[in-house]
């Protein structure tokens, strides 16, 4: 009967041990659930923060020059700067757009800029599409000298390219501006790489049904890379848009000057520098821009998610 009864108590105890140190254990664990918790909220606020950080970087610019562009000169003048004009000066807009012929460089860069994205877009497609695709001799050789001419400033070919435009009498034309940006290296690259991802088996499938090669480029494989296009011409339209250097070089007079060489003829007044209105003038010019990647930006974030599935 003592036997039993210490029996009985050393299982009482154990069984209230082993009860006290899984209580111990679930205290622990909850604890440890709650500091990951608390990490994850951490990191997250953290992610944000630097996020905002970023943003408010790359913004910075942009809000000083809008703010710039409304205040009164004086008031540019003022430091540390006023973010917030007291009374904006709308007429600042009117007076940049007077100061010389702004509706023939805004024209001007309107063509200039789709023009040589209409035919890059006619260089480029056929040619990513034949370096994608098709195993010929010398093929590797010519995409090569293709990716070659990437580290090629235009700097160094202006010269050449200026004189043989003049002998053609093509300066001072939008056609001028346009002709040596008829291809772009880095669009060849950026679209072969795109076509290269598509299986062969739907390009052997749309054979059999007997398609041609050029309904094969626009019924499959461009809708499949569209936003790879849009992408490009996004940055190809920018690029162009801003500008300064060619048309600074390849034009005389105002017949076909841009936007950047007109922002450009803003000068100071009286030995000051009008800031107000030159930040209204780039204002003018930007404002198209933002325009355009708000409605394509839903097209970047496909691109860069399409290439990182892949």
């Amino acid at each position: 009967m003592v036997k039993f009864l210490k029996a009985l108590n050393n299982t009482i105890d154990g069984t209230s041990i082993g009860a006290s140190a899984e209580a111990k254990w679930t205290g622990i664990r909850g604890k440890s659930a709650i500091l990951r918790k608390a990490l994850r909220i951490a990191l997250r606020a953290l992610n944000v923060a630097g996020l905002l950080g970023l943003v408010l970087i790359f913004a910075m610019p942009f809000i000083w020059m809008i703010s710039t562009s409304l205040k009164t000169l004086p008031e540019t003048m003022i430091f540390p700067p006023e973010w917030i004009p007291k009374n904006p000066v709308w007429q600042n807009f009117a007076e940049a757009w007077n100061t010389g012929p702004f509706l023939s460089y805004f024209v001007n860069s309107i063509v200039i800029a789709v023009g040589i994205l209409i035919l890059q877009m006619l260089t480029i497609i056929p040619a990513s599409y034949a370096f994608a695709r098709y195993k010929f001799i010398g093929s590797s050789f010519l995409f090569g000298i293709v990716m070659v001419t990437l580290m090629i400033p235009a700097q160094l070919i202006f010269l050449p390219v200026y004189l043989e435009l003049s002998a053609f009498k093509l300066l001072n034309t939008h056609l001028g501006l346009i002709l040596p940006f008829a291809s772009s290296a880095f669009g060849i690259f950026l679209l072969r790489q795109a076509f290269m991802q598509i299986s062969d088996e739907l390009l052997e499938a749309a054979r059999l049904d007997q398609a041609a090669e050029w309904k094969i480029i626009l019924k499959i494989m461009i809708p499949m890379v569209k936003p790879v296009l849009v992408t490009f011409a996004l940055f190809s339209f920018i690029a162009h848009w801003n500008d300064y250097f060619w048309p600074l070089v390849m034009t005389t007079n105002e017949t076909a000057r841009t936007l950047p060489l007109g922002i450009a003829k803003i000068r100071e007044v009286e030995g000051v520098a009008t800031w107000n209105i030159l930040m209204a003038g780039n204002m003018i010019m930007v404002a198209p821009l933002l325009v355009v990647f708000f409605l394509s930006q839903r097209q970047i974030i496909k691109a860069f998610v399409y290439n990182g599935v892949k």
